[in-house]
């Protein structure tokens, strides 16, 4: 039953790197399609370009998050955890891109994890190992931190660059900062598959480890599959969020929409290879967008839907580990 197990996860990692490609391309290209810096049509085939790039650069880190994540137990036991916790993420990515609403498929699969493993002990089987640590500091800290950095550095870094061009013509600073915009709009995605890149691939990893296949290193295999869904989600990519996010949330004129891109960029490279910490491309972005949107004189922002958006992320990690946990709980019949 271990081959089968295992080609199960493969499966559903395939499904959840697709659905990650497919709800996150709205959210790199959002503000440049609405500021008209890009057509959606370029948008998407730069943003799976960059997220392609990213992805496979970011094999050298699957490693580390795979030996720093979570412990799983071995054999049947902790492919089923696998099998519960990508199938609850998955539905609730679903969901929340059928609502419009992004939220991080991180904090889905960790939570998920989570209410797996417990599920898990309940019937008698092993845990998750350093799932306590994992919700610290991959849910918690994440969830808190990074939206304020980038809230706050989008919102002061408008103040220089405004004051900068005062004097000049609004239709020359449109066109520049559209320009610039469409290079922002491509470090996002580059940003996007570095950190949604490794944590699929260490996916793989923990269940190679479960299954007694994994001897070392990270396999061709794995970088490519990881790569190749992200993008190919990301050439399908669904709009619903993008509209969310462009028009329902706030407006931003080119150069706000510039600012919010590229500090959410520096925010996510940070994040990838300077600290190893899962940081979430959707809040990063969502709260650069309100940051960047806070500066400007008029009423812009949708409050209701701000404090929606920040209901759904505090549901997440809750809401997938209860459904993962129901799930674990009906495999544990086949699985024990």
């Amino acid at each position: 039953m271990v081959p089968v197990f295992f080609a199960v996860v493969i499966l559903f990692t395939a499904a959840f790197s697709f659905l990650n490609g497919f709800r996150d391309v709205s959210t790199a290209v959002a503000l440049a399609v609405r500021t008209r810096a890009l057509t959606p049509s370029i948008a998407v085939l730069m943003a799976a370009f960059f997220n392609l790039v990213g992805a496979l650069m970011s094999a050298m880190l699957a490693v580390i998050v795979a030996h720093t994540w979570v412990t799983l137990p071995a054999g049947l036991n902790g492919l089923s955890i696998v099998i519960s916790g990508l199938a609850s993420a998955i539905a609730w990515g679903v969901l929340t891109w059928w609502r419009g609403i992004p939220s991080s498929s991180t904090h889905a699969l960790v939570g998920a994890l989570a209410g797996a493993g417990l599920a898990s002990v309940v019937v008698g089987g092993n845990t998750v190992g350093g799932v306590d640590h994992s919700l610290l500091f991959q849910v918690v800290l994440p969830l808190l931190i990074s939206p304020i950095i980038a809230f706050a550095g989008a919102y002061l870094s408008v103040v220089p660059i405004a004051w900068a061009t005062r004097f000049a013509q609004p239709s020359i600073i449109n066109r520049r900062f559209r320009r610039a915009q469409s290079v922002a709009a491509g470090a996002v995605a580059f940003g996007h598959g570095l950190q949604d890149g490794q944590r699929v691939s260490a996916v793989l990893l923990l269940a190679m480890m479960s299954a007694g296949y994994y001897d070392g290193g990270i396999p061709l295999w794995v970088v490519l599959l990881t790569a190749l869904t992200i993008t190919a989600g990301t050439l399908f990519g669904g709009w619903r969020i993008s509209h969310t996010l462009g028009h329902k949330l706030t407006r931003l004129d080119p150069m706000r929409g510039f600012v919010a891109q590229t500090f959410s960029s520096v925010v996510l490279f940070l994040g990838a290879i300077g600290l190893h910490w899962p940081v979430s491309t959707t809040h990063t972005v969502t709260a650069a967008v309100l940051g960047a949107g806070e500066t400007q004189r008029f009423a812009s922002t949708n409050r209701r839907l701000v404090f929606k958006i920040l209901g759904y992320w505090l549901l997440t990690p809750v809401v997938t580990a209860l459904w993962a946990f129901i799930i674990e709980l009906a495999m544990s019949t086949i699985s024990q």
